[in-house]
């Protein structure tokens, strides 16, 4: 374990060095009753930033008043947010989702993303840099990566 921290810790120094981004992500499989749990993080440093931010994703959480740990029906994707010369870009990976899957949400600069589709079954919340138009937005989904355009 030490050494996986080890070398944790080494790719940190030379993400927070280039302005990068680490991901890793795996899955849990129950016995029994069908349970599967997804988990993952990304760490995310950028130069002019405090420092590495990490930002978990999956069905797995802990519950707030018990400190146990569950999975949830629904999982958080991984989402990016970019912002471009002439548009704010927002990339959300929903594994098995196609567009017509996909609902989206937007209010100010709070943007959320929910998706359905057999036993998958999506949300996310998304504090945007700045409020936009639902009117300017395009969106497009291919192979489970949804890209939501906000043109300037």
């Amino acid at each position: 374990m030490l050494k996986g921290l080890g070398g944790l810790v080494e790719k940190l120094g030379e993400l927070a060095e280039t302005g990068q981004e680490f991901s890793k992500t795996g899955e849990i499989h129950g016995s029994g009753k069908e349970v599967r749990g997804i988990y993952g993080f990304t760490v995310k440093v950028g130069l002019g930033e405090e420092g590495p931010r990490i930002e978990p994703f999956g069905n797995i959480r802990r519950d707030a008043k018990s400190g146990r740990t569950e999975v949830q029906e629904v999982r958080e994707p991984m989402v990016d947010v970019f912002e471009e010369k002439d548009h704010l870009l927002v990339l959300a990976e929903l594994p098995g989702i196609s567009k017509d899957d996909v609902r989206i949400d937007l209010e100010d600069d709070v943007l959320t993303i929910s998706a359905e589709k057999k036993d998958k079954k999506y949300r996310k919340e998304v504090l945007l840099p700045r409020s936009v138009s639902k009117e300017k937005m395009q969106v497009s989904c291919n192979n489970g990566v949804l890209e939501i355009k906000f043109l300037k």
